[in-house]
């Protein structure tokens, strides 16, 4: 890491949340924010705000057209988007999808809606207007419990992003101690004391919902997300029941994944498999 990518993260310590807007003037001192941030971002040590750039039809969608009205699993608008960006001959731009009735922000949604369910592929860019950048879930673990200074290399960095540092590790050996996932009562064999940990099914909810906001997924989480940050202390059958149970109170539902092509191999087997259709891949909190 150079010295800037590590300015630029202390700097976000230092804002509330961990969150800022990227026009900001703490980051003017910045003579190339736009690529510090794309690298950052790669890493997936930071996020921002970002909008559709482009959107480009996808075979699942393609048949999906073919299909009688009846058949068709979306809505009317979903529809009518799929169908205008089918008639172009490759890539489109939001702006030349010519929707009347949709509004921009309504347009936005339908698309990346449309790309969960993989009946699209979507590209993503910056946005221009009211843009936030972030430290993510990955950025504050890698300060906390990985980033060690280069040998030989002696960033300078003022008292203030030090400060920054100090503040942000003493919050998080707070959390860690006051956020630990209750704890049930130990059962004791001959040789061996067991603990076994619970989560309810609540403060899973509360998990989807805040991985939910924090990825920027539109309420269509996929599972390995919510897999990597509950299993342990939770095995996959566990989380799965759990999750069925809050099907059956009608707290979430599940999508199934129609293209997987998006996804590596590992991510798609998270999905909990059926015997008649796809895998349930994404939760949608009612």
């Amino acid at each position: 890491m150079n010295t800037d990518e590590l300015k630029f993260l202390l700097k976000l310590l230092g804002c509330e949340n961990y969150r800022s807007s990227f026009g900001a003037s703490i980051f003017k001192s910045f003579k190339s924010k736009d690529k510090l941030c794309q690298d950052l971002s790669d890493r997936e040590l930071i996020d921002y705000s970002r909008e559709i750039a482009a959107a480009k039809i996808l075979p699942p969608g393609k048949a999906l057209l073919k299909l009688d009205l009846a058949q068709i699993p979306i809505q009317e608008k979903e529809l009518k988007l799929l169908e205008a960006i089918s008639k172009a001959s490759g890539k489109i731009t939001p702006s030349q999808i010519k929707t009347p009735s949709l509004s921009t922000s309504e347009k936005e949604a339908i698309l990346k809606t449309l790309g969960e369910k993989g009946f699209i592929q979507v590209e993503t860019k910056r946005k221009k207007i009211k843009a936030e950048v972030w430290l993510t879930e990955r950025g504050i673990k890698y300060l906390r419990d990985e980033y060690n200074p280069n040998k030989g290399v002696q960033p300078v960095i003022s008292l203030d992003l030090l400060n920054n540092y100090i503040r942000f590790l003493r919050k998080t050996l707070r959390n860690d101690k006051s956020e630990q996932v209750p704890i049930s009562e130990h059962t004791h064999s001959e040789s061996t004391t067991k603990t076994k940990i619970t989560i309810s099914d609540e403060q899973i909810l509360e998990t989807i919902k805040k991985l939910d906001r924090e990825l920027g997924t539109d309420n269509y989480l996929p599972i390995f997300h919510l897999r990597q940050k509950l299993q342990p202390p939770l095995s996959r059958d566990e989380l799965d029941q759990a999750l069925y149970r809050l099907q059956r109170n009608d707290k979430i539902e599940f999508s199934t994944l129609l293209d997987p092509t998006p996804y590596t191999p590992e991510q798609v087997d998270a999905g909990i498999k059926q015997n008649i259709g796809g895998s349930l891949f994404f939760i949608i909190v009612n």
